[in-house]
């Protein structure tokens, strides 16, 4: 196929939230978007699902309004460590829960709606020459942008082409995913350790609970298959035990990803702008990954949609930008994320601080500051 003559202001490569978002925010204002994404919409994905309130402008902005398409509110907060002690907490901004099958598809609808052309191929090439970028795909097709996008998720063969720096280090956690029916909280949000893990358990559109947990993938290979490794790690937890052996599964079998990386990422690389997990993931015990994907699309739109409009930006100063702002935003919140997530994985480090959490229960709402961010504006 020869290569397209047309040369679209935007290549979006990963439909993702951070990459839908950025089509439906960059399309509102006249820009050509093209987004290519490898999977149909919608399709279920290995994910917390949950959400914090601080995206809630940001999405009605976009004229996404989750609570429409059955999202419920959370605000309540509880967290076992291995020994099965227990702590609870409000949220300090709340949050709600969403299926990503849902949301995706909210996304992608909105992002059609737009005018944003979708392509279901997957992308092998990226170069970036003469000012443009020249993205070929496995289907044979070419495209040219004067931006390109990486929104692609946690780890991807083009990352592997790049030689991005984390890409080179190992990727030793193992996620995953059910949905289930339990009589569970509809308010509430759980985190759940066990040995080399834990599971977030909450709630999400018609009744449903989403189950995902994320474990070494090295203490998950000792095991036959995921229900023994569930029986003989996992429901160690009673918390976890109790939740599991009362559910009914929807899902006819769990989903599973591999190779998660929580190294550190570079926002820009080869003149791409990453955004969502492509530019760095906070570990899930933050549960805040999905917020951060939606706030990464937000920063980089308006600066995009400034380089684009002529406004004295040069492509230096756009990468800049963006790196600078990406970081402000999200590198303490990783950092803590990260600091959070070690001390939890030592059982009597962990044992310690929910006895200080008990004793002082107005430090958890901070804690759990440090890793969420504020309402943000359009």
């Amino acid at each position: 196929m020869k290569e397209t003559a047309k040369i679209f202001d935007v290549i979006l490569i990963g439909g993702g939230l951070a990459g839908l978002c950025n089509a439906i925010h960059l399309s509102k204002f006249g820009t050509s978007v093209l987004l290519l994404e490898k999977n149909e919409y919608p399709k279920h994905k290995v994910c917390g699902e949950y959400i914090s309130n601080e995206v809630l402008p940001y999405l009605s902005f976009l004229d996404i309004h989750p609570f429409d398409f059955g999202a419920v509110k959370i605000d309540q907060f509880q967290l076992s460590t291995r020994k099965n002690k227990l702590i609870s907490a409000k949220l300090p901004l709340g949050g709600f829960g969403i299926s990503r099958y849902q949301l995706d598809f909210m996304l992608a609808k909105k992002a059609k709606e737009n005018g944003v052309l979708l392509i279901q191929d997957t992308v092998v090439e990226v170069d970036f020459h003469k000012e443009l970028f020249h993205v070929s795909t496995k289907q044979k097709q070419k495209f040219r942008a004067k931006i390109c996008i990486g929104s692609f998720g946690k780890r991807s063969l083009l990352d592997v082409k790049m030689n991005r720096n984390f890409i080179q280090r190992k990727a030793p956690y193992l996620g995953v995913k059910i949905h289930v029916k339990v009589d569970f909280p509809e308010d509430l949000v759980a985190l759940h350790n066990f040995k080399g893990g834990y599971c977030g358990v909450s709630k999400v559109e018609n009744g449903a609970i989403n189950l995902c947990y994320i474990t070494n993938y090295f203490e998950f290979q000792k095991y036959k298959n995921i229900t023994d490794f569930q029986e003989q790690v996992v429901f160690q937890n009673a918390f976890l035990k109790e939740i599991f052996s009362e559910s009914t599964p929807i899902f006819e079998k769990a989903l599973t990803i591999s190779q998660i990386s929580f190294e550190t990422k570079k926002p820009v690389e080869n003149h791409i702008i990453f955004c969502g997990d492509s530019a760095g993931m906070i570990h899930p015990l933050c549960g805040n990954g999905m917020s951060m994907a939606i706030q990464s699309a937000q920063i980089a739109s308006k600066l995009i949609l400034n380089f684009l409009n002529g406004k004295g930006m040069t492509r230096d100063q756009l990468e800049k930008n963006y790196i600078r702002q990406w970081n402000r935003q999200f590198k303490w919140r990783l950092n803590a994320g990260h600091f959070i997530a070690l001390l939890f994985r030592n059982d009597s480090i962990a044992a310690f601080l929910l006895q200080v959490l008990k004793r002082l229960p107005f430090l958890m709402p901070i804690i759990i500051k440090q890793t969420h961010g504020k309402p943000i504006d359009n």
